[in-house]
């Protein structure tokens, strides 16, 4: 059956007739369970707060001596990880398997 995806909707069928406050209810009670399903590994819940004047602090280390980035996933690799050097520079194991 095709769906004209440009008509009308019916509010009857496709939304129902929920109130802002139960949408928000559902939300909240949805959040809670999200919040305490992993105990183990805590994560950040933001909760739509402004973060916009927060400064993150990171450290950038320079590239270390046993290290190299790979060419084609570009990702920094212990030298352990090297497979082989290609003309475009290291190539690690992951990505030549």
């Amino acid at each position: 059956m095709a769906t004209d995806y440009d008509a009308p909707r019916n509010k009857n069928e496709d939304e129902g007739n929920e109130s802002i406050e139960a949408l928000k209810a559902a939300r909240s009670n949805q959040t809670a369970a999200v919040e305490t399903e992993d105990a183990d590994n805590p994560s950040i819940v933001l909760g739509g707060n402004d973060l916009s004047n927060v400064e993150l602090d990171v450290v950038v280390l320079p590239p270390q001596q046993d290290e190299f980035t790979c060419m084609s996933c570009f990702l920094v690799k212990h030298r352990s990880q090297l497979d082989h050097q290609e003309a475009v520079g290291p190539i690690c194991k992951d990505c030549a398997a």
